[in-house]
Formats: structure tokens, sequence, C-alpha cells
């Protein structure tokens, strides 16, 4: 296997440990995102540790994706992969706020406040999980999901119904997103992973695409003014006086 098979491979592969980490996540937080009285209740809390554990590796799952797809993505669209790297670095800081957020709840619901204040305090620390959430895994998911899919659209960088349903799924999400942020539904309506499902098989089936195949892009970066590959620049020993 190639040295650039095996890059593909594992941005692969680490895509599916961002769908493990992120579903196994949310599995373990359980009512703490949606029951307000979960902070006052006497209900284990590690599961909780452990979600937020599983979004810190999620975290580092997905700036992984960026970072191994980065050089062969570059051979083909340099802004586009430096674009890809800061959007998905972007979004880990969202989901590792998130985290923060709930390992701060456990800690505060351990301190002994009064029960006004611990709902109030709680109530606080859900709702910036909530947002970061909406802005990391949700809104900025979107921006960086249409910006690959652009690239290996373009470039034919994948078989090209790969990237289309990156074109159905991400205005779907974001409108999802939406419609949870105006009230009319919430993330544990049926709704949400349905509207979900487009840009869930995008990424499984580039994950399945880069493990099995790898990406078809040129052996060397390709120059944007020429198209061509771009020269190699010369050692400066090497460059006559």
């Amino acid at each position: 296997m190639s040295p650039s098979r095996r890059t593909a491979a594992l941005a692969g592969a680490l895509y599916f440990v961002t769908h493990v980490t992120s579903v196994a996540a949310v599995a373990l937080y359980g009512p703490m995102r949606s029951d307000p009285g979960w902070v006052l209740g006497d209900a284990s809390a590690t599961p909780v540790v452990l979600g937020a554990m599983l979004d810190v590796m999620l975290a580092l799952a997905v700036v992984g994706t960026a970072v191994a797809l980065y050089p062969l993505v570059r051979r083909v669209s340099a802004r586009g992969a430096l674009g890809y790297v800061a959007l998905r670095t972007l979004e880990a800081c969202g989901i590792v706020l998130g985290a923060v957020a709930v390992l701060a709840l456990v800690a505060v619901r351990g301190l002994g406040l009064e029960p006004a204040v611990l709902a109030g305090v709680g109530g606080a620390l859900v709702a910036v999980y909530t947002k970061a959430f909406f802005i990391g895994p949700s809104l900025v998911v979107v921006v960086h999901s249409l910006l690959l899919a652009v690239v290996l659209y373009r470039h034919r960088s994948v078989p090209r119904w790969i990237p289309v349903l990156s074109f159905v799924g991400a205005p779907l999400v974001l409108v999802s997103n939406l419609l949870v942020q105006a009230g009319v539904y919430g993330y544990d309506s049926p709704w949400a992973p349905l509207s979900a499902l487009p840009l869930f098989a995008w990424e499984i089936s580039l994950a399945l695409r880069l493990i099995l195949r790898g990406l078809d892009v040129p052996a060397q970066v390709v120059d944007p003014l020429t198209r061509g590959a771009a020269p190699a620049v010369p050692h400066p020993a090497a460059v006559p006086a």
C-alpha cells in the first residue's frame, strides 16, 4: 500500500471514530441534555463523565480527519485543504467547550448548593453545552461538509454521487438545526436524526472510499496557474551564485 493510500485509510478510519464516539457520548449523556431536574437528582454522574471524555476523543478525531486529508486534498486545492482543517478545528473547539460545560455541571452538582441556585447554574451550563453543540457539530459541520464536497466533486477525486450526498444533506441539517433553535422541535425529536441521514451517508460513503480506494488525486501538488504539477523548488545550495 502506497503512503497516499495509507494516509487516506487513516482518514477514513478516523471518520468512523467520530461517528462511534459522537453517538456513544449522546447515549451516555441521557437525560442530562434535556431534563432540567437532572442536576437536582441523585442519578450517577459516571455515564455523563464518560460521555464528556468521549466528546474529547471525538474532537481529536475530528481534527485528525482534516489533518490526514490535508496532504491529499492540497494536491488539487490548497485553499480547500486549509479551509477544511480550519473548519474542522473550529468544530472541535465547539465540541470541547461542550464537554467542559458538562464536566463543570457534574462538579457543581456535588457542591451542596441551594436547589434554586443549583438549578440556575445547572441550567446555564446545559445551555452552554447546547449552544456549543449547535455551533460546532451543527453549523460548522454544514460548512466544512459542503467545502470538501465541492472540492472532491470539482476534481472528480471520488465518484460524484458521494459529494452529491453532502449537497443534499448539508442544507437539511442546517434547516433542522435552525428549527430546533426556533423551538419547533427538540434534538430528541425523530425529525432531527432523519434530517441528518444524507449527511451521515456522505461521511460513511467517503470513509469507505478512503479506506478501500483512496482519493483520485495527482501524485504532485497541482499548480493553480498552469494546472500542471508545480515545479520542485531547488535547494538554496543548488542555486548558482
